[in-house]
């Protein structure tokens, strides 16, 4: 704990913002009088002399008021008693007029402080909620858009979500994501539940990495654990694999799938005798690990977790038939599934529409729509779910918007489509930097644009570069390399020196984007 108060000017900042939140009444104001200010208030306010405060922010617990405010040393966790802040926080300190104020740095550790005063700061588990989107924020800043564009419809935002492998690209970690993410709700005032997803996640470790971080929602990746190769052999090949599995595994198979026909609703699916062989060689081991899964969740979090089964990571879509083998054995097997994402017919790439037949999307998706309905009511999970505008209607209809639609870099991409709009030359630099570090970011990613039909930026006026977020072949070639972009130590500083200095303009574009999104889904507003 640091009793550092900074020095003179920030001294003297803090004085002053304290008396312009003396004058306005809000240190002596109750709760309620901070909530019914918080409803009629919007952004930032801009007080000069490089202070500024979030009026949403404002929020007392047992006489001390917490907010978000930056006095010229960066947004920080401002905390204001008559008596000193309660423990656990560390800062710089300071005594005014009978005040004692503390400037926090927004670190994991004063965030740990601050949800035991303001629980609403921590994500809990969305399990009870209808629709939920996941937003993928890679940058640690875009929570507030986020926020802004769900908060007037009935779907609840699961605001940190990153797999490892954007970790490692990014040089974040979980216990930051989970941070940046509560101080993006405080600072918006959002207080009725957000989620976290360890996203993509593939062994118990990795999985107790993110739980510890306080992250309710796993999405486990079963791509190491299932088998595809039996989805390609001949029938005899399926016998000779099959006849050594145990003996009980294999009386499970035949009797409760092989040549079996299962109701579901309006419809029925019948499992055949072989295809029932295939499904064990290929899922059950599977299976098996995702019980583990479950079991380990349990019992770090009682009921209070959110599992998601990720079965999209394959090169062919997910059949019918193994949709229904799969979930019928997460059932019998107690797992308590949240959601489920298979890979669907066609092509969910990366920040841009659905590729393929939609009216063939449809008619698949409505079985896969029926098993969820069966076999738990879990929610089916469209992964890579950004920008698949020609599609949302469907998957809205067909759900009765029970899913979850996970989105990962569509923000960073709105990201620069601000500095596009506001910093033509950064937005230069970092579009020519993206054609160097394309092709190793290639190798983690399955795009297919061709380059060669992105226009030059050099002929390009600046009122024309934001048109490079709107073409498929730019939008997948930035997508991508936000990894290289981000750490590249001549652009990353700039870049995210912008974003503090143009943030209600990042924050606006990640609102509309995202409002495109919800209101295609036919996500209905609050009363």
């Amino acid at each position: 704990m640091s009793d550092d108060n900074g020095g003179p000017k920030m001294q003297r900042n803090r004085e002053l913002l304290l008396s312009i939140l003396a004058r306005q009444g809000v240190l002596g104001a109750s709760p309620d009088e901070l909530a019914s200010r918080r409803a009629c208030s919007f952004g930032r306010t801009d007080a000069g002399n490089g202070i500024y405060y979030y009026p949403r922010s404002f929020y007392k617990s047992n006489g001390v008021l917490f907010f978000m405010a930056g006095t010229g040393g960066g947004k920080k966790l401002f905390i204001v008693s008559r008596d000193w802040a309660p423990s656990g926080f560390s800062g710089s300190r300071q005594s005014i007029g009978g005040w004692h104020i503390l400037e926090a740095k927004r670190s994991y550790e004063n965030y740990l402080a601050a949800k035991e005063h303001l629980p609403f700061m921590a994500p809990v588990s969305l399990h009870g909620e209808r629709t939920t989107i996941g937003c993928g924020d890679r940058l640690g800043l875009a929570g507030p858009g986020h926020i802004r564009a769900a908060r007037d419809y009935q779907i609840s935002p699961v605001l940190a979500q990153q797999s490892i492998r954007e970790l490692k690209l990014t040089g974040r970690s979980y216990p930051e994501v989970v941070k940046d993410a509560a101080f993006s709700v405080l600072e918006e005032g959002f207080d009725r539940g957000y989620g976290a997803d360890g996203d993509h996640l593939k062994t118990l470790a990795d999985i107790d990495v993110a739980v510890d971080a306080g992250m309710p929602m796993i999405t486990l990746d079963l791509t190491e654990v299932m088998n595809p190769s039996p989805a390609d052999w001949n029938e005899q090949a399926v016998d000779g694999a099959f006849a050594k599995l145990p003996e009980t595994t294999r009386g499970r198979v035949l009797s409760d799938y092989a040549g079996k026909t299962f109701n579901l609703g309006s419809d029925s699916l019948t499992i055949s005798v072989i295809e029932a062989k295939r499904c064990a060689l290929m899922y059950w081991k599977a299976l098996d690990f995702t019980g583990e899964v479950d079991s380990r969740l349990r019992s770090r979090r009682g009921d209070a977790y959110d599992l998601e089964i990720s079965i999209d990571e394959t090169t062919a879509p997910t059949i019918p038939s193994h949709h229904l083998f799969i979930a019928s054995e997460l059932k019998r097997r107690g797992v308590t599934v949240n959601s489920l994402a298979p890979r669907f017919v066609g092509e969910f790439q990366k920040g841009i529409d659905y590729i393929g037949d939609v009216a063939e999307f449809e008619r698949q998706f409505v079985v896969h729509c029926e098993i969820a309905a069966a076999y738990g009511k879990y929610k089916i999970s469209i992964h890579s779910g950004s920008d698949k505008f020609s599609v949302y209607p469907v998957i809205g209809r067909h759900t009765g918007l029970r899913v979850h639609v996970k989105t990962a870099g569509t923000s960073w991409l709105e990201a620069l489509r601000s500095a596009s709009k506001f910093d033509p030359g950064l937005f230069r630099t970092m579009l020519d930097k993206a054609y160097r570090y394309y092709p190793e970011a290639l190798k983690l990613y399955h795009i297919t644009p061709d380059l060669s039909r992105i226009p030059p930026a050099a002929g390009i006026p600046d009122e024309g570069l934001p048109g490079y977020l709107d073409r498929p072949e730019s939008r997948q070639l930035l997508h991508i390399c936000y990894g290289g972009l981000l750490t590249d130590p001549e652009l990353g500083p700039g870049f995210f020196g912008f974003l503090s200095a143009h943030e209600e303009a990042h924050y606006g574009c990640l609102q509309d984007h995202f409002r495109s999104h919800i209101e295609l889904l036919g996500v209905p507003r609050y009363d």
